[in-house]
């Protein structure tokens, strides 16, 4: 015993066990034995090395099916010490139905923070869900401002984005007006204690126009905007300034064949690009598009050895850093692990699901939700 309490006094090698949890869950469970170990758990640059180390898994994903309550569907087999979460993420799903055949849609899903629209014959309702307390229930997202000029015409863009701040999340809203002039007025607001208010406004010369089906990312403080045919609007945030980029050479947007990435590991945005049975991916960095992997997917899925000529392959979602995508074929749904190469079919259409299921992953949660201790003397004695 005496041996194991010297062991457990050494600094260096209680964070080395700590770092061995290898899944948030332990790590909470662990830090919950005394005071000393919930203080090297929640340390900030201890969390950051934990996180290099063990990176937020995928636990499954929100599925749009048409009907009125979207599905999550885990991705199996999951460790037994993610139980609890994906059962309680389960269960979490009857809160979005606030009332009986209201339709209800999944926009997006970042860091257990869940955005959900809803229409009803008063109009449409836009709100936030935690599913680390589902208990607290939707937080109602005011309405979105609406800026009055007599020097703007039509809206030709706008977007709810999200970003991560802290232990919480942000939430922007990114509106584009066409101004009397011929150019594009955009305006930038951010939540701030249940107000929209006002962050930037840019005024664009002449830009392609964008892109309301497609992904928009914001990413190291810039939003990506697909536009045109072959270009990407980049909104900077810190310069509160803009640039215009172009596709990789030969690219241009097609039928779901192109999605963007946020990038988190480095400066820039990915690129993930289709075409038949080739996917690649790329990175800007700034200055330049870089080719980062290609990957030949009849090489590692059985399930598109049988596939014909004619058989095209569509994206319908990607994870941060490029890490895994979703791949529509048919009416199955593939995921692929860019990193490890890997691809296995996780959702197969049902009758009366729409013609595209939009799909919305959902990562484990980070960082931990740590509980403050009281000062407990058998606890901290340890």
């Amino acid at each position: 015993m005496a041996a194991v309490s010297k062991v457990l006094e050494d600094e260096d090698l209680l964070t080395e066990i700590l770092l061995r949890t290898v899944f948030p869950t332990t790590l909470l469970k662990t830090a919950l034995v005394c005071t000393r170990w919930l203080t090297h758990a929640s340390d900030r640059a201890f969390l950051r090395r934990f996180r290099e180390i063990h990176p937020p898994r995928l636990l499954g994903f929100y599925i749009n099916k048409g009907q009125n309550t979207p599905h999550f569907i885990p991705i199996l087999p999951q460790p037994l010490e993610l139980a609890g979460v994906i059962r309680r993420t389960t269960s979490s799903l009857g809160t979005y139905q606030r009332v009986p055949s209201v339709p209800t849609y999944i926009l997006g899903c970042r860091n257990g923070n869940v955005l959900i629209r809803q229409h009803d014959r008063v109009g449409i309702t836009f709100a936030a869900h935690n599913v680390v307390f589902p208990e607290r229930g939707m937080d109602i997202l005011p309405q979105f401002p609406r800026p009055q000029s007599q020097y703007l015409l039509d809206t030709t863009y706008s977007r709810i984005l999200s970003k991560e701040e802290g232990d919480g999340l942000s939430y922007l809203y990114v509106l584009m007006h066409q101004t009397r002039d011929g150019k594009h007025r955009v305006y930038i607001y951010i939540l701030r204690h249940g107000i929209w208010c006002m962050n930037h406004i840019l005024t664009i010369q002449q830009p392609p126009r964008p892109w309301s089906v497609l992904k928009s990312v914001l990413s190291n403080n810039k939003i990506y905007v697909p536009a045109g045919w072959r270009n990407i609007i980049v909104l900077n945030l810190s310069a509160s300034s803009f640039s215009i980029i172009e596709l990789p050479e030969g690219m241009e947007y097609g039928e779901r064949n192109t999605i963007l990435s946020q990038a988190d590991d480095v400066a820039g945005v990915y690129l993930i690009h289709v075409k038949k049975f080739q996917l690649r991916i790329w990175l800007h960095n700034g200055y330049t598009w870089l080719l980062m992997d290609t990957i030949y997917l009849r090489g590692i899925c059985a399930d598109l050895s049988m596939a014909d000529g004619n058989t095209s392959l569509l994206i319908n979602q990607a994870g941060d850093n490029a890490e895994f995508v979703f791949l529509d074929m048919g009416r199955c749904t593939f995921l692929l692990d860019i990193k490890c190469k890997t691809m296995h079919k996780v959702y197969e259409k049902e009758d009366g699901d729409n013609f595209f299921c939009e799909i919305h992953p959902l990562m484990m949660i980070w960082p931990p939700v740590f509980p403050t201790l009281k000062d407990d003397p058998t606890r901290n004695a340890m």
